[in-house]
């Protein structure tokens, strides 16, 4: 898993890479990890022969992180071996430990924040890791919403976990100052359009993390 933003950058993962040449370039900047989408209904989808195009350009020591939604634990495995996978992110759907059993890796859960109720679902999350998003109907992610981050400050989570949401170099430093996420998901607030990313935005955001410190 991510190294400890405490004694460092807060690590950051850019989600919805769909070509080789993007993956190359933001992970020559220095990123944590790159996500690939293959869960259907995305503008940002990529089946797993792609994905393992763009998971091929990246360096090894960069997470690779598959994003499924409503898929079994069969269909994941598979798609994992065929994308070179190191960790899976479950938009609902499949059980994280089955998943874990059936894939061998680390798993990340998605949590939709819609209130209060939503934080006591992400503390029972049988995944390694929980990611928190803003709950966007009809919307897996990549929304460019932010949910209300006053809820984490008001009850601490209680256990490592993902920022995502309306994340942008503009307010990166401030999440990292008010909530002490282990990692950064950014996708749309580092896009031209869609599914393609923008190293001079990556490389802005990226930035501004670099001066943030979790307390």
């Amino acid at each position: 898993m991510p190294p400890d933003p405490r004694t460092g950058p807060t690590p950051v993962k850019v989600c919805g890479l769909t070509t080789p040449e993007d993956a190359g370039a933001v992970a020559a900047l220095g990123v944590w990890g790159i996500g690939v989408v293959l869960a259907a209904g995305s503008p940002r989808r990529v089946d797993p022969e792609a994905a393992a195009r763009v998971t091929a350009a990246v360096p090894r020591g960069v997470a690779r992180i598959g994003v499924f939604a409503d898929a079994g634990p069969r269909e994941i495995a598979d798609a994992a071996r065929i994308a070179a996978l190191t960790h899976v992110q479950l938009h609902g759907g499949a059980d994280p430990a089955e998943v874990r059993a059936a894939t061998g890796l680390p798993v990340i859960e998605a949590v939709r924040v819609d209130g209060p109720g939503a934080l006591a679902r992400a503390r029972a999350s049988a995944a390694d890791l929980v990611l928190l998003d803003a709950a966007v109907p009809g919307r897996l992610g990549g929304t460019g919403t932010a949910f209300d981050w006053g809820l984490l400050e008001r009850e601490a989570l209680g256990r490592d976990f993902i920022l995502a949401g309306g994340l942008t170099a503009a307010n990166a430093a401030e999440a990292v100052a008010r909530l002490r996420p282990a990692i950064l998901d950014v996708s749309s607030g580092v896009e031209s359009a869609p599914g393609r990313k923008d190293p001079a935005r990556v490389a802005a955001f990226l930035a501004a993390t670099s001066g943030a410190r979790a307390a």
